[in-house]
């Protein structure tokens, strides 16, 4: 989500979980620690939020001490499923009842004595975890990942499991929860539900720790820059936007092209020619609808406009031709933005 800062009024993307009594929010999905946390015990919760005109899909938490935090979702879904959610936990507290969700750990039925975090830790230990590799399949070279049987096979030499069975359940807890993501078609495949188990105890499955510096060879990290190798992703959605422009802030039709892997959102001249103009990297990215914007170039048609917040936190700002079509866009940025490299 999009959280407003206490200080300045900027926004600023967290990753933000729902716990049983209290809403924890971090910079990144894998820091180990949050950078707050909200009580639900005695707050009040107000969606839709008009406080803020030119964002929308808002909503407003008011804790106990008449605090208040805002937090933006990317479309109207998700902010009524969170609020939804906070709502039905603050019921519980108020009630006295236990607040029931959805649990990996539960659908799986790992052990509550297992801390999945102090587990990743020491899968990441330089010396005694899990070793990094450069690896190759189908035409490409996959750096600083491994494969589901040197996860399974560590987890037996650190007598975290039993057998490989339960190693299999634990790696696939481990990936649901963020701890891991998988690497190239098959990983990938098993981890959107097309195999038996999320996770393959398989040496051509290939996985990575999300904040190691994966990469498939050719593939850069940088905005905006355009390599040839980025070209092999399946094409999710493309289409016609208006995005701004960076230095003059006027608005331009551009052609865009969002791939599934890697996970880049390239942008071309619609009058043709094969090389893209840019990229924008979307793997980590937030993604938001917004209303209008402060010191741009308006635009003679209606301001259906979401922006794109990349992991290093350059803003893109694009407008599409419809409510339902800016919903599709950004439906498929966030899941491009979870799953690809």
């Amino acid at each position: 989500l999009l959280m407003q800062g206490s200080m300045f009024n900027t926004w600023k993307p967290m990753w933000v979980v729902l716990l049983e009594d209290g809403i924890e929010f971090y910079k990144r999905k894998a820091d180990n620690s949050p950078k707050g946390m909200v009580p639900l015990k005695g707050s009040s919760i107000n969606s839709p939020c008009q406080d803020f005109g030119k964002r929308m899909f808002v909503f407003k938490l008011t804790a106990a001490k008449q605090q208040d935090h805002f937090f933006q979702a990317a479309y109207l879904e998700e902010r009524d499923a969170w609020v939804r959610d906070i709502k039905k936990a603050i019921h519980c507290i108020d009630g006295g009842q236990r607040f029931a969700r959805k649990s990996t750990r539960k659908s799986i039925r790992l052990p509550e004595t297992i801390n999945l975090s102090a587990l990743y830790l020491s899968m990441k230990d330089p010396e005694k975890g899990i070793k990094e590799l450069k690896l190759e399949k189908d035409k490409k070279v996959f750096n600083h990942c491994f494969t589901g049987t040197s996860v399974i096979d560590w987890l037996v030499s650190s007598n975290s499991i039993r057998n490989r069975k339960e190693g299999l359940m634990l790696a696939s807890s481990l990936l649901s929860e963020g701890y891991l993501q998988p690497a190239g078609d098959t990983s990938k495949a098993a981890a959107e539900g097309l195999s038996d188990t999320p996770f393959l105890d398989l040496s051509d499955a290939y996985y990575y720790f999300p904040d190691s510096g994966f990469f498939c060879e050719g593939n850069s990290s940088d905005d905006d820059v355009v390599l040839k190798e980025e070209f092999r992703g399946i094409v999710v959605k493309q289409g016609c936007l208006l995005k701004q422009g960076h230095r003059r802030k006027n608005w331009k039709v551009r052609k865009f092209v969002l791939r599934e892997d890697p996970a880049y959102l390239h942008y071309y001249d619609p009058a043709g020619g094969e090389e893209p103009l840019g990229a924008i990297h979307l793997r980590g990215c937030v993604v938001t609808a917004v209303e209008d914007m402060p010191d741009s170039k308006k635009y003679d048609v209606d301001n259906i406009l979401f922006e794109i917040i990349t992991a290093n936190e350059i803003h893109y700002y694009l407008q599409a031709a419809s409510s339902a079509e800016r919903t599709e866009w950004i439906k498929a940025i966030q899941a491009v933005s979870r799953t690809g490299k």
